[in-house]
């Protein structure tokens, strides 16, 4: 390549050495601001070693080696590079004093010796001398007259004394440090041989499992046994990570036993996340319509969080079976929603951190004896650090999955107000609205269309009375409202609350 003029390298993925044949000023000349100005940039590659022969770049003006993997001496022979103005071999695994011989590059200006292994005193040449401290930083072994360097005599004089000090150093604190580390192992050995013992006897097995509860004590071996060691014919629900029981314990409380089917020793585990999600964002929150968490268990066989038992079960159960959808009129409807909507604006407004449920479906609505609505299952709630940016996997029911989250993954808000848009339509209709959302078109807006109350009203119902009938209208429109595409034109849950509360 005799004809060669212009060579740009950076920036690529080039390993190994640099071939000798490369360091020809033939092969490097540059035409650019500066005509004749010769340069060599090979930055931003994986290049491990420079030959000796660079010095024969001797009308080289700029130099850039930056962002490689060089891991030895800087070659002598560039020193002999009389012409260098710009030097730059930051950044990558030098050892070793820089060569005395650079001081012979009487027109260097401007060089950057930063973030190698590099050791001793800087060359004395004005521009060495004249350098910023950034130019050697990164390199623990550097001295000199530089801003920010130790100064060489004074290291000089710690290495001198450096040896007996590290005698003492050996005797002092080493030998007695590792007569302690040998204590720990030892008793660590007894302790792990004590506990394997333990294990094997079924009486302590039994009473090393501990169940932690927040207001009250209640011993594990009644959960045990509220649940037949977790028998099927306790079992009241099923989800993707657990399984749910109903346990009557001997002081008369009725609780729910979430189990989760994995165990948490997986720390790569996803119930793991969950277990901890769930626990974290409930123990912070005291609301009448959220459900309350009692406690949690965490150990080698079992993983379960205990909460409040609610009577009449989940609202996607009520209002799959006609008679207790009966049950369920429009005034309880109504407060089913109402209970819904506070317990969400809660979570997004009083909260010292504000929480995300991402899972709002009607499985995780359950109602008491008196139909009061309690938001449950926080497996995918996600605390809404200012700090972050909330970006997650994709997490939720689908059917309530806000549009937004397919493709940019990031939860906000807004993604349990279109949640809530659909349970809403849902509690109303006594099913899925999925017809009508599928009925229009991606581009449009559910805030422009238009639905007949009479339509989207659940029919096993007896048709509701006047007064009724307006605020029917009203959540009607407000839940449409929350189904928006467009993510910034739905209301707020603090707005929704105020909406259906006047």
């Amino acid at each position: 390549m005799t004809k060669l003029t212009s060579l740009t390298l950076y920036d690529n993925m080039l390993t190994g050495h640099l071939p000798e044949n490369v360091c020809s000023d033939r092969l490097v000349q540059y035409f650019g601001i500066s005509n004749n100005h010769l340069i060599l940039d090979l930055s931003g590659n994986k290049l491990s070693s420079m030959p000796d022969s660079i010095g024969a770049l001797k009308n080289l003006h700029y130099l850039n080696m930056s962002c490689n993997k060089f891991s030895q001496r800087i070659p002598i022979p560039i020193g002999e590079m009389v012409h260098l103005s710009q030097l730059d071999l930051s950044n990558n695994l030098l050892i070793g004093e820089i060569p005395a011989q650079v001081t012979k590059l009487q027109d260097l200006v401007t060089l950057n010796f930063s973030f190698n292994n590099l050791s001793g005193p800087i060359p004395n040449n004005k521009a060495f001398q004249g350098a910023p401290a950034e130019a050697f930083q990164g390199n623990k072994g550097l001295c000199g007259n530089v801003s920010g360097l130790q100064a060489c005599q004074l290291l000089h004089k710690e290495n001198k004394h450096g040896s007996k000090k590290r005698y003492m150093i050996v005797f002092i604190v080493v030998f007695p440090l590792l007569g302690a580390l040998a204590i720990s192992f030892v008793i660590i050995l007894v302790f792990c041989n004590f506990q394997r013992r333990r294990k094997g006897d079924p009486e302590n097995n039994k009473q090393s499992l501990s169940l932690s509860i927040f207001d009250r004590i209640v011993k594990f071996e009644d959960i045990m046994d509220a649940t037949n060691n977790f028998d099927a014919m306790y079992c009241i629900g099923e989800g993707g990570h657990g399984t749910v029981y109903k346990a009557d314990l001997p002081s008369g409380d009725i609780v729910a036993i979430k189990r989760f089917h994995c165990l948490l020793d997986n720390v790569t585990s996803i119930d793991q996340k969950e277990f901890f999600n769930e626990v974290k964002a409930l123990t912070e929150i005291k609301h009448r319509n959220i459900v309350k968490l009692y406690g949690f268990c965490t150990h080698s066989k079992y993983t379960f969080l205990v909460y409040d038992y609610l009577q009449r079960g989940s609202l996607a159960k009520i209002l799959s079976n006609d008679k207790e959808a009966k049950e369920l009129d429009w005034c309880r409807r109504v407060n089913v929603i109402k209970g819904v909507f506070h317990a969400l604006s809660y979570m997004h407004r009083d909260l010292s951190l504000p929480i995300i449920h991402r899972d709002r479906s009607s499985k995780n609505i359950l109602l008491d004896l008196e139909y009061e609505a309690h938001v449950s299952d926080f497996g995918t709630a996600k605390l809404l650090k200012q700090d972050s940016s909330n970006r997650s996997k994709l997490a939720g029911t689908h059917g309530y999955i806000a549009p937004e989250l397919a493709y940019t993954m990031k939860v906000t808000k807004k993604c349990d107000v279109y949640s809530f848009g659909v349970l809403t339509l849902e509690i109303l209709k006594g099913s899925h609205p999925g017809d009508i959302m599928s009925s229009t078109s991606s581009s449009s807006s559910f805030a422009t269309l238009q639905i007949k109350l009479d339509d989207l009203l659940d029919q096993r119902l007896s048709p509701p009375r006047y007064k009724v009938l307006d605020k029917l209208n009203c959540i009607m429109e407000v839940a449409v409202s929350c189904l928006d595409v467009n993510l910034q034109c739905r209301p707020a849950m603090q707005l929704v609350s105020k909406l259906l509360s006047d």
